[in-house]
């Protein structure tokens, strides 16, 4: 973990695969270029509810005709996939001479088009490369090239090497297919396509940005490279989440669509070369056991489990230097003066988390039937690889007391 502040070492620093970036308002017009250059057949993987509006999709599908790619096929995912879901598409698709998938949509749908694109060329189901699954093994490759185009600002899949997979139930998971090769070839951002989201979505979608952004600055894989972009990202997020939730549509609603499309892109970096921290670790078997959106998962466990870390910090390792982050995230969010002294500043990392969760409506987890039976079982389930980048290790009552106070 690099010294907070950015006045120590800068000390090693090894960056991940990064994806092409496009970025900025209006640039799915290059959208058909990018894909050209992969290839002339390509598959179209997008959420259900993707550029559906003002003709996009049929803009679209003429607008690759004419660049000179033919659409071996589109397939549509709702939802968060679930194993099922990528195997059909992957056997569908498997063998058609697919050059390029394209995967337009939220988290759930880019998630979708990654897990397709790496099995393509696999014969094999993609259960048998998700971590943490009995004989998991490691998957041979290679991909096929995946353009990434988000319609949301909240998970940042189209920088991230992992495709995250689901089936719900009690028994249920939620396990990700890693790899470096899996990272997109390309990211087209415009954040135009984020217009018309609906409040809840927007900060569901903010709140999950915003937590893989301050959970990566906290975690123990920190790092020179990460915080910068952790701390810009923050910043954005500070400036338009706000804003934009509070009016959709109005004026001032283009330039917060902006801050928050860069806000999740960089979490998506930021997550991806440093890790996470506890929100993930529950949010896991919440979306695996219970009908909660991730978003909603963080949204409303981030307050409590920063204010966890705080206390379990204070009681255990006060040499931590995570204390000292959380004073920089507390002046960053809370805009106070740099001179702010440190306790004060930590307090105030919480409190405008808090504030935040208020004034975006995040609903309780009780909302999507989450018990206080079940938090036994959510904590036992908890401890996987977001968890093991935390800044100190809650124990399971401190875990538990998030999880009962955010019912």
């Amino acid at each position: 973990m690099a010294a907070a502040g950015g006045g120590g070492s800068i000390g090693q620093v090894a960056v991940g695969r990064l994806p092409r970036i496009t970025f900025g308002a209006g640039s799915l017009a290059r959208l058909p270029t990018i894909v050209g250059a992969h290839g002339t057949r390509a598959l179209l993987v997008r959420g259900s509810r993707s550029l559906g509006a003002g003709g996009r999709l049929e803009a679209l599908r003429a607008e690759l005709a004419a660049e000179g790619v033919v659409l071996a096929g589109e397939a549509e995912v709702s939802g968060e996939p679930s194993s099922g879901v990528v195997d059909a598409i992957a056997s569908q698709y498997r063998g058609r001479g697919v050059d390029v998938v394209v995967g337009v949509g939220g988290g759930s749908a880019l998630d979708a088009a990654k897990a397709v694109a790496g099995l393509l060329l696999v014969d094999a189901p993609v259960a048998d490369f998700l971590e943490g699954l009995p004989g998991a093994r490691p998957w041979p490759g290679p991909s096929v090239p995946l353009v990434a185009v988000p319609t949301t600002a909240g998970t940042g899949s189209e920088a991230t090497r992992n495709a995250v997979v689901s089936e719900r139930g009690p028994a249920g998971y939620k396990r990700s297919f890693r790899d470096e090769r899996l990272v997109p070839a390309d990211a087209v951002v415009d954040p135009d396509l984020l217009a018309g989201l609906p409040p809840d979505r927007i900060a569901a979608n903010g709140m999950d940005a915003v937590t893989q952004l301050l959970e990566s600055y906290v975690s123990l894989r920190a790092g020179a490279f990460t915080d910068a972009l952790a701390l810009a990202g923050l910043a954005a997020a500070r400036d338009g989440l706000l804003a934009w939730h509070a009016d959709p549509d109005g004026p001032g609603a283009p330039p917060a669509r902006e801050r928050m499309a860069w806000a999740a892109l960089l979490s998506g970096i930021c997550l991806a070369n440093a890790g996470l921290g506890a929100v993930h670790g529950l949010a896991s078997p919440l979306g695996a056991q219970f009908p909660v959106p991730h978003g909603a998962a963080c949204g409303a466990t981030l307050a409590l489990a920063t204010a966890a870390n705080l206390a379990a910090l204070d009681a255990r390792d006060q040499a931590s230097p995570a204390l000292a982050r959380y004073a920089v995230l507390g002046r960053l969010l809370a805009r106070l003066p740099d001179a702010t002294p440190d306790d004060e500043a930590r307090a105030a990392v919480a409190a405008t988390l808090r504030d935040w969760t208020a004034r975006l409506g995040i609903p309780g987890l009780g909302a999507w039937g989450v018990t206080a039976e079940a938090v036994p079982g959510l904590v036992a389930d908890a401890r996987g690889s977001s968890m093991r980048s935390n800044p100190i290790v809650l124990t399971d009552e401190e875990l538990a007391g998030v999880l009962r106070a955010a019912l």
